[in-house]
């Protein structure tokens, strides 16, 4: 794998994608020869015993972990594969997650117009980069088992009870395929997967999801929808279904971030392609009108969602390799292995969101914020209410809409520093005067909103206070020590260890 750059023709270091790994078996090899991985040959249940070996795991930073012996199937279980910012890192070819964004940051210039058609026209310059579209090839190892009609069973799968009140065993690392009736858009994305029976699979499409305006579309025209589901994929491929990707196709944004093209084969049933170096996938319709309770479900949020309605895969064919294993997640109250996949998404799309709200130096989505309920935000503050400006821009901008809580504050403060952000929050803020009180869309799964899908929003100004926003007592300088004498102390002090 190939790390760092090359000098460019003026001397700057020029950030060059990296080779990608073959498929999810060439990442963990890699893994394991890190010691990275742990090989479990003891039965495991995948009723609740998983979950509790794998959060245990995420929460000491430990390894990768691949379940050799899952009672009631024959496949191995791949989890916490991204349980790590390092490991995280290491998927996507970098050794961290802002060298990507810093490459996306170069390949920008000359800067591109701001704004949300900005993001549209700078993915699209990413993704007509040489190399970066997928390759249709005619077959692949994902096809050398094929199950059709009755030889269909998801029973196969260790599909995972994750939590004492869940509905069902869930399968919760497939990433679904659809496409527009209409204009054949692709769309990629990581939906909760229900098992129902041996060969249907319920569809949790978010009303938010391009996959649920796919069938929306379908619906409206009384026809059903073709859906492929793909398990145990590259782990770029993996990343790019979870990215918030404002209509890119998802296989362009992977090419671009493995340095090398997808490969993609026809599905054998229904008219969609997927990874010709998947372990698993399911083929099938989803009928028009169809719906059966899905639920409950242990999510990220920390808290079980309801029991709702949502529609019905009809699984009419499996393929897989031979020897495949299974890739699967946990989630639950933070930190779990999506906690580092989200991160790997702040980093990678700061420049785009830049391009949206040029005012914002950096941001942090907390992971005790799944993603949705906080957003912290680092200005370089010019004019009055500028704060009030991002957010609002903030609670404009893509899946950034869902926000629920945004807290700005001064350029000169570190947003991943929770204790710096904290001590601005608490001490900068006249919460008469200084916040933002606003409702819009919240997420799917915001279990705290008094009306489902819309709710309250909060923005929080905690920058430093302008006369012209009718602060006129002058305002304070922070208590900095003077840095000859830090300098000084560090001379000689430093064997004490102080």
């Amino acid at each position: 794998m190939v790390r760092g750059g090359v000098r460019g023709p003026e001397g700057r270091r020029r950030i060059i994608a990296p080779v990608a790994y073959d498929d999810l078996r060439d990442f963990l090899k890699a893994l394991e020869k890190e010691g990275d991985l742990r090989r479990i040959t003891a039965p495991v249940d995948p009723y609740l015993e998983v979950t509790e070996i794998v959060t245990r795991v995420v929460r000491a930073g430990g390894p990768a972990l691949l379940f050799e012996n899952v009672i009631g199937s024959t496949m191995p279980l791949a989890m916490n594969v991204f349980g790590t910012e390092r490991r995280m890192a290491k998927a996507l070819g970098v050794d961290k997650l802002d060298d990507i964004g810093q490459r996306i940051r170069e390949l920008l210039k000359p800067e591109i117009a701001p704004g949300f058609a900005g993001i549209r026209e700078g993915l699209g310059k990413l993704a007509s980069l040489r190399g970066v579209p997928p390759k249709h090839v005619r077959s692949g190892p994902v096809q050398d088992v094929v199950l059709k009609g009755d030889e269909v069973d998801l029973g196969l799968l260790p599909a995972l009870h994750t939590w004492p009140q869940d509905g069902g065993a869930f399968m919760n690392l497939g990433l679904t395929h659809t496409k527009h009736p209409e204009t054949g858009a692709r769309n990629l994305g990581m939906y909760r997967l229900q098992r129902h029976s041996r060969n249907t699979v319920g569809m949790h499409w978010q009303i938010h999801k391009d996959s649920t305006s796919h069938y929306a579309v379908a619906e409206r025209r009384g026809e059903r929808l073709p859906v492929a589901i793909a398990f145990g994929c590259d782990p770029v491929v993996t990343y790019a279904a979870s990215a918030p990707l404002p209509g890119i196709d998802e296989y362009l944004f992977a090419g671009f971030l493995r340095g090398d093209r997808v490969d993609l084969v026809e599905c054998l049933t229904v008219p969609l392609e997927v990874p010709a170096d998947a372990q698993i996938i399911l083929e099938g319709w989803v009928e028009p009108g169809e719906r059966l309770p899905e639920g409950p479900f242990g999510d990220h949020t920390g808290f079980y969602t309801p029991i709702e309605p949502f529609p019905v895969l009809h699984v009419e064919c499996m393929t897989m390799r031979k020897n495949p294993l299974f890739q699967s997640i946990v989630v639950g109250q933070p930190p779990q292995e999506d906690g580092p996949i989200g991160k790997a998404t702040e980093r990678i799309f700061l420049p785009l969101i830049q391009m949206t709200v040029p005012d914002i130096v950096d941001y942090d989505l907390p992971v005790e914020g799944v993603f949705h309920n906080c957003c912290i935000v680092s200005i370089d503050k010019r004019f009055p209410k500028q704060a009030q400006k991002v957010m609002n821009a903030i609670w404009g901008a893509g899946l950034l809409s869902l926000t629920k809580l945004v807290v700005v504050v001064d350029s000169d403060c570190d947003v991943h520093d929770y204790r710096e952000v904290a001590w601005r929050a608490f001490g900068n803020v006249d919460y008469r005067h200084d916040m933002l009180l606003s409702e819009g869309p919240v997420d799917h799964l915001d279990h705290s909103a008094y009306s489902q899908f819309w709710g309250g929003k909060l923005g929080l100004d905690a920058t430093r206070k302008l006369p012209e926003e009718g602060y006129h007592r002058g305002w304070p300088d922070a208590i900095v020590q003077d840095p000859d004498v830090v300098r000084r102390v560090d001379a000689r002090w430093s064997e004490f260890g102080l």
